[in-house]
């Protein structure tokens, strides 16, 4: 599956439209439908930007990994034991906790900067 079919599948299963998608990338929603039809690639910044977005992998957005979440990449590189449905959101649930912690000291450390 290409990168435009990926991108349309995971914003209709939020349940938004191009121009929400849009707004957060801050382009215009032609912009992003071109992603969508593949007439226009996202650059490097856009692409990390959607695949935070949409919390899958950048490898997953560019059809390399049928593995959307990385907490699945995560658990398939430990033991080769099943995981519960319920351990897998928790895995998901520390890992936003954590990138909300890093965005909250990146703001901090910006905030101090400018005293």
């Amino acid at each position: 599956m290409d990168l435009g079919k990926r991108l349309r599948e995971l914003r209709i299963d939020k349940g938004l439209n191009q121009v929400d998608v849009a707004k957060v990338l801050g382009i215009e929603r032609s912009t992003y439908g071109k992603y969508e039809t593949g007439d226009s690639s996202p650059d490097c910044a856009k692409l990390i930007q959607l695949a935070d977005f949409f919390n899958v992998s950048t490898d997953y957005l560019l059809g390399k990994s049928n593995i959307k979440h990385s907490a699945e990449v995560l658990l398939a590189c430990l033991e080769k034991e099943e995981w519960s449905p319920e351990e897998v959101e928790e895995i998901e649930a520390f890992k936003e906790f954590l990138r909300m912690k890093r965005k909250l000291k990146k703001q901090l450390s910006i905030s101090t900067e400018k005293t």
